[in-house]
């Protein structure tokens, strides 16, 4: 099982990316993704959810400014963040949760806001 998360990287205030998060070695489709991010000295932070059935949730200190996506062919999750602010530096992991079955970790990507 792998999660691998790219697209992080250093932006100005208000800019945007989209991070990516390519899975392998389980039924992609069929789990739910979620993208969490932690800052330094600051406990993890769930920010975006999609569904397997493309239902998506947002963190309110995000809404509005990510959208979350999902690839079912490629197997992969997106997350599209514009209006970027400094307090969305962190870093991002994917996880793919299935109740009762597994809980998959990435091993995260580096945001960093400079103001």
């Amino acid at each position: 099982v792998q999660l691998v998360e790219s697209g992080g990287g250093l932006v100005q205030f208000g800019g945007s990316l989209r991070l990516s998060c390519a899975a392998s070695g389980f039924t992609f489709s069929i789990y739910l993704m979620r993208w969490y991010r932690q800052a330094p000295g600051k406990e993890r932070e769930l920010v975006a959810t999609i569904t397997s059935a493309a239902n998506t949730y947002y963190a309110n200190s995000v809404k509005g400014r990510f959208t979350i996506s999902r690839d079912n062919v490629k197997n992969t999750v997106y997350l599209q963040m514009n209006s970027l602010k400094s307090e969305d530096t962190a870093m991002y992991y994917c996880n793919a949760f299935l109740v009762g079955r597994a809980d998959y970790w990435g091993q995260g990507t580096q945001v960093t806001v400079s103001s």
